[in-house]
């Protein structure tokens, strides 16, 4: 028998909460196959078989379990059952299993003799199109009466009756994730001294270069042409120019640091996530953006390691795609400055002496006034919106943009 017990998976990780066994009691597991889903305080992993054999589960889904608890045991020495899975050679190459084509059955209106409505009611759902099973009936043994259809057209989704107006409730255990997040927005706000300060972006420039390089940036790197390279470029170059915004404080001491490690929230099925970006400034704008797909797909995919959590010197969040226009976001400590990019919007901007229409962004700024003063606070802001408004500053050559994208 052979004991597969709670990996360690990070310094600070002491437990881990078993979210979803993928495999049954009894069943018959392959070598390195999957077998159930495990949440940290910081990402989701995977917990695979040790070897082949039955599976005896020990542990309940929403279990917490420490470090080293065991999770399950395999029974090596069982036969392998008739018609069991082989083992694929090789996972990756392995064809997804094609699922047959099969044409549902056209839906159509109930029959007129249908003894679960009157036959008033079935006229009505005939006429408009209504399937009995999204009718609440309210006559009696629930037969469906001609005020259920009116309802049920008048409330489309809903059934009628009193689940329309249920004061039910519904009590779910936090996750670690969400238990994580909220104690460290907690500890931003009540142990550092937060200040936002706001500035406003023409995205003229940017919206330009994107329309007229977008399907040749595709082209030559594979991936599109989005915002946050632009914005992570510009926040590495100013960064560089006020180190106080990419340091923090450690006890008595500032820690300044000659990289900067851009972490990227990310709206994730379970929660905000903060993938890094490693060395961004060392990147091209192709490779900035190539990082952003790949992070951002493992973290709706629950897939990202605790590594690749780890560490950050300074955030960028992108409330804009949810619509937001202006937000003061919270300090990813022990980071000392987050930048929020919001809506692009359309407004009336005075340009030249003359009201011309343009796409603006505000920006905001949030940053601990324990090391970042308003100088450079609002230097490095000001530096971001420069740079924004005019790409060409971020990479000199023959041809600036062109340059800038590689291409």
């Amino acid at each position: 028998m052979t004991d597969i017990k709670v990996p360690a998976v990070g310094e600070s990780i002491s437990e881990v909460t078993l979210v979803k066994w993928l495999k049954k009691e009894g069943d018959y597991v392959n070598r390195d196959e999957v077998l159930c889903e495990l949440e940290s305080e910081k990402a989701t992993f995977e917990l695979n078989a040790e070897q082949a054999g039955i599976l005896h589960i020990k542990a309940e889904e929403g279990a917490t379990l420490a470090i080293g608890d065991l999770a399950c045991s395999i029974d090596e020495t069982a036969a392998k059952p008739a018609g069991a899975p082989e083992a694929p050679k090789n996972a990756e190459a392995a064809p997804a299993p094609k699922a047959e084509k099969k044409e549902e059955p056209k839906t159509s209106a109930p029959a007129a003799g249908d003894s679960k409505a009157t036959p008033v009611a079935n006229a009505i759902m005939a006429d408009k199109q209504v399937k009995a099973s999204e009718v609440k009936g309210s006559g009696s043994k629930g037969r469906i009466m001609k005020q259920d259809v009116l309802d049920a057209i008048a409330n489309p989704g809903r059934k009628g009756g009193a689940e329309a107006f249920s004061r039910d409730e519904k009590r779910e255990k936090m996750s670690n994730l969400r238990k994580t997040v909220s104690r460290r927005l907690v500890e931003a706000k009540n142990s550092t001294a937060m200040l936002t300060t706001f500035n406003e972006v023409d995205m003229t420039r940017i919206m330009d270069i994107r329309k007229a390089y977008k399907d040749t940036f595709k082209e030559s790197h594979g991936v599109n042409l989005g915002f946050m390279s632009f914005f992570a470029k510009a926040c590495c170059i100013a960064l560089q120019e006020w180190p106080a915004v990419n340091a923090y404080i450690d006890g008595e001491s500032l820690v300044y640091h000659d990289y900067c490690d851009i972490s990227i929230a990310v709206s994730a099925p379970k929660g905000l996530v903060v993938p890094v970006i490693r060395n961004a400034e060392s990147l091209s704008m192709a490779g900035l953006e190539q990082k952003v797909v790949e992070l951002a797909k493992k973290a709706r995919d629950n897939k990202l390691s605790p590594d690749e959590m780890a560490g950050g010197t300074f955030t960028i969040t992108n409330g804009g795609v949810f619509g937001s226009l202006m937000s003061t976001p919270i300090i990813n400590i022990p980071q000392s400055a987050i930048l929020g990019m919001h809506k692009i919007q359309d407004r009336p901007m005075a340009i030249n002496g003359k009201v011309e229409i343009r796409p603006m962004m505000y920006l905001a700024l949030s940053y601990d006034h324990r090391i970042i003063d308003g100088r450079e606070s609002v230097g490095f802001l000001v530096r971001v919106k420069e740079l924004l408004e005019s790409p060409e500053f971020m990479l000199f050559g023959a041809d600036p943009v062109k340059t800038l994208l590689e291409i």
